[in-house]
């Protein structure tokens, strides 16, 4: 009995360990992006959706902390549901999650941390995320979040000039196509000019590129937008 207790001890504190330097990683990411107050980007949207043809979209992203998002398009922006906003408040709101440490990977010739964040309640629209981490330069490289409404999205995070912020110069997001929600318009248009091949089997995910030109952070540009 003194043997299992010892092995089970043992085990309950390795974990608090893994736990707390995984929450020492989420706490460094987020001390970075509390540094960006606001921010106001430029975007260029390109998707490659199965049974979807629609041309690529300009747009302006805003951002004001803690994670309120605002897009402004003229066209249709096809993008997932809180696509932004799905880390932003996973790191904003560290409070709902469970922090694990769950292995390493190389991702562009850089180790990464696997992060796994797990919802404290039944209530949150997140089922699980995995975030995989340059500790070096704490910014993410890659995420994985499943949810009730969106299923899963992986994003790809591609760093330029504004990296010493945490902010992105690309992301690619590959969906599910079965769980991804597709705006009606979209939907009346296809139904109007595309014909399906039935015996062609459809791919179940599909991508979507955007990359971030002109950020203006700190400006207070957003205040405009966020009355709030």
């Amino acid at each position: 009995m003194k043997i299992l207790l010892t092995i089970s001890l043992f085990i309950c504190s390795f974990f608090q360990v893994i736990g707390q330097d995984a929450q020492k990683t989420i706490q460094a990411l987020q001390q970075k992006w509390s540094q960006v107050k606001d921010y106001a980007v430029d975007l260029n949207i390109k998707s490659n959706i199965p049974l979807i043809k629609i041309l690529p979209v300009n747009a302006t992203l805003y951002f004001k902390q803690k994670d309120q998002f605002h897009l402004k398009s003229k066209g249709i922006a096809i993008l997932p549901k809180k696509g932004f906003g799905d880390l932003a408040q996973l790191l904003a709101h560290q409070d709902q999650f469970n922090a694990i440490s769950t292995g390493k990977e190389w991702i562009k010739n850089k180790e990464t941390e696997i992060i796994t964040l797990l919802p404290n309640g039944e209530s949150e629209d997140v089922i699980l995320a995995k975030l995989w981490i340059d500790k070096t330069n704490n910014l993410v490289l890659k995420s994985q979040i499943t949810s009730r409404s969106n299923g899963t999205v992986s994003t790809e995070y591609g760093y330029g000039a504004e990296a010493k912020w945490g902010l992105p110069e690309q992301l690619i997001f590959t969906v599910d196509v079965k769980k991804f929600k597709v705006p009606k318009g979209v939907v009346v248009d296809i139904n109007k000019t595309q014909t399906v091949d039935t015996q062609k089997q459809i791919a179940k995910t599909g991508d979507i590129t955007v990359k971030f030109t002109n950020y203006k952070i700190n400006q207070g540009i957003a205040s405009t937008i966020f009355k709030n």
